[in-house]
């Protein structure tokens, strides 16, 4: 099993920004690709960003492309979520997710282990 926990959710004013910040229980935190998704009230979850294993290579939704950012440390077995020029479209529970593929997916069913998910709420 491996445990992912969030934190660093909060309410925000549009345009500002947050920092979310995910921890794994286990040591084998390189072993995963990571991704963040975020699921507002009556929608689906979606994929918001994911980083590969290594670090090295990332992708974004569109609806966030510029202003988030993901990166992870490895070594603190930790994956952040920067997020920029936050907008009220972008509250949801944001939820950290991990994959045994090597990619970044964006398909939930291809992710094996999930946070308990940490509320963002952006205010006009």
């Amino acid at each position: 099993q491996v445990q992912l926990v969030e934190s660093g959710g909060g309410l925000v004013q549009a345009g500002g920004s947050l920092g979310l910040s995910c921890a794994a229980s286990v040591g084998t935190f390189s072993s995963y690709g990571m991704g963040w998704f975020r699921q507002a009230p009556g929608k689906e979850r979606e994929f918001v960003v994911g980083i590969g294993l290594s670090g090295v290579m990332t992708r974004a939704a569109d609806p966030v492309k510029g202003r988030f950012t993901i990166s992870r440390d490895n070594a603190k077995n930790t994956v952040y979520l920067q997020m920029n020029s936050l907008k009220p479209e972008d509250t949801a529970i944001y939820y950290c997710a991990a994959t045994t593929y090597t990619s970044t997916p964006i398909a939930t069913r291809l992710y094996d282990y999930w946070g308990q998910g940490t509320q963002v709420t952006v205010s006009s």
